[in-house]
């Protein structure tokens, strides 16, 4: 069993007065860095802001990555990562999680003129290629559920969209909101939607294990929001209430 150091966060954001929070930034309705507003916009990012206020400290945004998210928050780069993480068992061996506040199911985004795949049952099938991004929960639910299509890992920013829209392959696997932002921005793709529940995961925010005084307070946070409808009100305003956890 792994053992973690003792460690009181709490006690430092309350001294110093900040709280460090990873995000990713190109999490539409998450954690989104608007270029033009030069804000973050996104539910995760409106709670983080509640949460500051909450604690009566200020905020400190640290731009992360579902690829650096273990180290970043193993070596304190932030106290908390709040960017809809999915909680899976591979992660749980590094950070520890908070109760879930949204739940997705995976998506899929094609292109309105492919030929091959048209409706969920296509995908996995000889000679398709579909894409993932390295460190999300998508890639080791499709290495295990592929049999059939070729599975491409890719690293780069927005590199699935470019191997997707450019025909090297036919869908990449996203969840609810990617897929909203998609369909949003784009003149081109197509959402794909399993005709049942495929892999549901629950979505929270991460953090240190052994930190018991900051994880009871996030817990009271979240506890809190559920409770007196400010994690319904942010769902709504970021078009997330089909996937909001109330409970």
């Amino acid at each position: 069993m792994q053992l973690f150091a003792q460690y009181n966060s709490l006690e430092e954001i309350i001294k110093e007065k900040e709280l460090r929070v990873c995000v990713w930034p190109q999490y539409y309705g998450i954690s989104y860095f608007d270029m033009r507003t030069q804000q973050f916009m996104g539910i995760d990012s409106d709670l983080a802001k509640e949460f500051a206020k909450d604690l009566g400290v200020n905020l400190k945004f640290i731009n992360s990555s579902f690829t650096t998210l273990i180290d970043d928050i193993t070596n304190s780069k932030c106290h908390i990562a709040m960017f809809a993480i999915g909680n899976t068992p591979q992660r749980r061996e590094k950070i520890r999680f908070t109760t879930a506040h949204l739940s997705s199911d995976v998506y899929a985004i094609t292109t309105k003129n492919n030929r091959r795949v048209h409706n969920w049952d296509d995908i996995d099938k000889k000679g398709n290629v579909v894409v993932v991004e390295k460190g999300t929960y998508h890639e080791p639910i499709m290495q295990e559920r592929l049999k059939n299509a070729q599975l491409l890992v890719v690293d780069k920013i927005h590199q699935r969209e470019q191997e997707v829209q450019s025909g090297r392959a036919d869908v990449f696997m996203t969840d609810y909101p990617f897929g909203k932002k998609m369909l949003a921005d784009t003149s081109w793709a197509v959402l794909i939607e399993p005709k049942e529940t495929f892999y549901k995961t629950p979505y929270s925010w991460a953090m240190k294990y052994d930190d018991e005084a900051f994880y009871n307070r996030v817990e009271e946070f979240l506890s809190d929001i559920k409770k007196d409808g400010r994690l319904l009100q942010f769902a709504k305003k970021n078009g997330l209430e089909p996937i909001v956890n109330l409970k």
